[in-house]
């Protein structure tokens, strides 16, 4: 009879653990910063339809990385939960806090079976507050840990690279367009230093939880031209609603 091949459950762990960072490394970088008027999300995507950056509920938005049917599914289970928690309880008690608690304890359970592989996805959930000083931002690793980040954050891609070179450009205070630019930056650099991409508005996924929207609801897309336009600096771009459809088109 041959001897069951043993591996300690730390190294089990760690093998994991490098698993799904290679899976997340695999995929292209969200950063998510914050602004004078709230939190902005800046992605490279090239899919219309395959979104990284969602609304979960009024003050509240997720960003991720990885395997999208993975990160989908929780998305789906957030929304729910923030749903049932908010007509059980009152809409106040939903908060980034909680869902990022709920995400942790998914995601270490499924990190920690040994049953199936660990999710190869990196999260950021995020709440925008009455006034800077409140916005929360989490960033939650695949074995279920939460970071409460400060100001700035990147998954996926060079991470590393890219919040290093965020860190020494971002500070409190940044209008929207300056925000933009930075994140965009941030992403179309070369880490090796070579010359920097050009990142395209159809290569960008932007969204922004904004705290002076009157709606209760505060996140929102920044779409085609008002995208376009911020990217070329035009400030009077940040005050446009959404994109609007065009005459005798279908409405949302």
């Amino acid at each position: 009879m041959s001897t069951p091949f043993y591996v300690s459950p730390q190294q089990a762990m760690a093998d994991r653990a490098e698993y799904a960072r290679k899976g997340i490394a695999r995929g292209r970088s969200v950063v998510v910063l914050t602004y004078a008027d709230g939190i902005v999300f800046v992605a490279e995507n090239t899919s219309r339809a395959l979104h990284k950056v969602s609304e979960i509920y009024d003050k509240i938005a997720f960003a991720a990385v990885g395997r999208y049917n993975e990160f989908e599914n929780l998305r789906i289970g957030g929304v729910r939960y923030a749903d049932l928690r908010g007509y059980s309880y009152d809409r106040a008690d939903v908060t980034a806090r909680g869902l990022a608690n709920v995400y942790a304890q998914t995601l270490g359970t499924i990190f920690s079976s040994v049953g199936e592989k660990p999710y190869e996805v990196e999260l950021i959930v995020a709440e925008v507050g009455r006034t800077p000083d409140e916005d929360q931002i989490y960033r939650l690793t695949p074995d279920g840990s939460v970071v409460d980040e400060k100001n700035h954050v990147v998954v996926g891609g060079n991470a590393d690279s890219i919040g290093n070179y965020l860190g020494q450009r971002h500070r409190s205070g940044l209008s929207l367009t300056e925000a933009v630019k930075v994140a965009v930056d941030s992403l179309a650099r070369d880490p090796n230093g070579g010359t920097p991409r050009t990142l395209t508005p159809e290569q960008l996924e932007v969204a922004v939880l904004d705290r002076q929207r009157f709606q209760q609801r505060k996140f929102k897309r920044i779409l085609g031209g008002q995208l376009a336009r911020l990217l070329d600096g035009d400030q009077s771009a940040e005050t446009d609603d959404e994109e609007k459809p065009a005459a005798g088109g279908p409405s949302d």
